[in-house]
Order: C-alpha cells, then structure tokens, then sequence
C-alpha cells in the first residue's frame, strides 16, 4: 500500500519565508480537447482529508475533493485548446496551462512545486517532482481540480459531439472514440498534430466538421 501524499515540501519552504503552490496538469495523451493545468496553494492550517494523485480517486471522490479545495484553498485554473496544442505543441501548452494556472492565483507564489521533471518557466522559482502527485499534498490538490475542470469540459462537449463519446472517454482514444474516427473522422476538438488524426487528415479525406467529403 502506497503512502499518502505528505506536506513536508511545502513545510520546509514556508519555513524559509516561501509562498508555496502545487502545480499540475490534466489531458496530455487524449486525442481532443484541451489541456488543463491548475496551481493550488494550500491552507496548512485547513488541508482537505484525503488528498491523492487525482488518478488513484474515483470519480466520487474527486468531486467531492474538488469542492473542499476550491472551498478552503487559492487556486487557479489554465486552459489551452487543441488548436493552440497543434500549434506549439503539447509541452509548450502545457507549459502555457501551467503558466496561466499561476498568474491567476490571487496571491502570486514564491516557489511552485511542479509535478514531471521538466520545469515550466514561470515567474517564481520552480522545484520539479517525479509523480509528486502522488507525493506532495499541493501538487495532489492540482491535479484534482485539473483532472475534474478538464472532465466537466469534455462533458459538456459531448453535447455538441456526440458521436465521439466524449463524456465518457474524455477524448483519450479508445475504441469506441477510434471506430467514430474511422467513419466521422476528427471534428474542431481533435488534435490534428496527434496519430491517428494526422493520418487521417493527411490526404483530406475529412473537412473540419468532422464530415467525409463523400457523404
């Protein structure tokens, strides 16, 4: 049985004068949709129960993390669309999400422990943590209000996209979401930069609705 996530980063920071925020993303690997990236810094004196890698959680309690964080703690939220990723690709978006996450928090951090091993450039310092999801409590509080923004996202385009099962994949390719591909090919939400919606989308067999030119 794995540990929980513990606050020992984020004590010995503020121990030195720091502000400290969790940062973390949602929606890397899916083939539509944004990616999502969220900064949380938490109250040391009032952090939910029951923190966790937002993957380790089921959708219950996500949600209900999700409130008690937004409820007791300063976050931020950054969003950046498909188009965008096929523009400056996915590490430069999410670096993009991660950076608009953190200027929006209303107290700007001094220090940003951010989730992966490859620092976004942000105007505070910045310490990298392999799956620190899993292990620091503010990165833990991130990738929860990330993972359930980005999932409340791709559920209200399920309305507009049915045929794609957004609700239920959230636009990560299974098989279901590959079928739809194959007869409807990709709509304005995939990532055209991403296989398979390049191949498809290489000889311009699909239009931009997501619609064969034969049909």
């Amino acid at each position: 049985m794995t540990s929980a996530p513990h606050f020992r980063f984020e004590k010995a920071a503020i121990a030195k004068g720091h502000i400290v925020c969790g940062v973390d993303e949602a929606g890397r690997g899916p083939l539509a949709g944004p990616v999502v990236a969220a900064a949380v810094i938490l109250d040391a004196k009032n952090t939910p129960k029951g923190l966790n890698d937002s993957k380790q959680l089921n959708e219950a309690q996500r949600m209900a993390l999700f409130k008690e964080i937004i409820a007791s703690s300063i976050f931020g939220v950054g969003i950046v669309d498909s188009e965008r990723i096929d523009t400056i690709n996915i590490l430069q978006a999410t670096f993009e999400a991660m950076r608009l996450a953190v200027s929006k928090l209303k107290i700007q951090p001094t220090l940003a422990l951010v989730d992966g091993n490859r620092p976004p450039p942000l105007h505070c310092e910045v310490n990298t943590i392999i799956q620190g999801d899993a292990i620091s409590r503010s990165i833990a509080a991130a990738s929860i209000i990330a993972k359930v923004t980005r999932d409340q996202i791709m559920i209200a385009f399920d309305a507009a996209f049915p045929q794609y099962g957004f609700a239920s994949n959230k636009g990560y390719g299974t098989a279901q979401h590959l079928r739809a591909l194959d007869s409807r090919g990709p709509c304005i939400l995939h990532r055209r930069s991403f296989q398979p919606i390049a191949q498809l989308t290489m000889f311009g067999q699909f239009d931009s609705r997501g619609v064969s030119e034969d049909s």
